[in-house]
């Protein structure tokens, strides 16, 4: 039987928390143990499945971008995934992790995450970024 709608909004709202407020150790613990999925659709990374990998993606995007609000769109649900529109408002330092090298300023655009569980945590990960409203509006 999967997650209840509860349960998963629980899950997925204690790891935006961690991402928020860049704690990198409560990321990582929001991962299912055994293999993993993590990715962010526009970036030259692509798909990650190595742990330490994930973990210095995250490194690398708290020093360039910096949350302040996220406001929950609308989620829909499955057994054993949840899909989540998120409009996030925030600034970006350097847009590389975006292919944005370079541009920064204020930002706030829409992304939907798709996220599978496993054991009640996180087993995938993928974001899509509107990078039309990113490029819009950085410099």
């Amino acid at each position: 039987m999967g997650m209840s709608h509860e349960e998963m909004d629980r899950v997925v709202d204690d790891h935006f928390r961690f991402e928020a407020t860049d704690d990198l150790d409560g990321v990582m613990a929001s991962f299912a143990p055994g293999p993993l999925r993590h990715e962010i659709i526009p970036s030259p990374i692509g798909e990650i499945s190595d742990r330490q990998d994930i973990r210095d993606y995250y490194t690398m995007l708290y020093a360039c971008a910096q949350g302040d609000k996220a406001t929950c769109i609308r989620r829909l649900y499955g057994d054993d995934f949840l899909v989540d529109e998120t409009l996030w408002e925030g600034m970006m330092v350097d847009g590389k992790p975006f292919l944005l090298e370079g541009k920064s300023g204020p930002t706030s655009n829409r992304i939907l995450h798709v996220f599978t569980f496993r054991n009640g945590m996180i087993a995938y990960e993928q974001a899509w970024l509107d990078l039309a409203a990113m490029q819009r509006q950085l410099r």
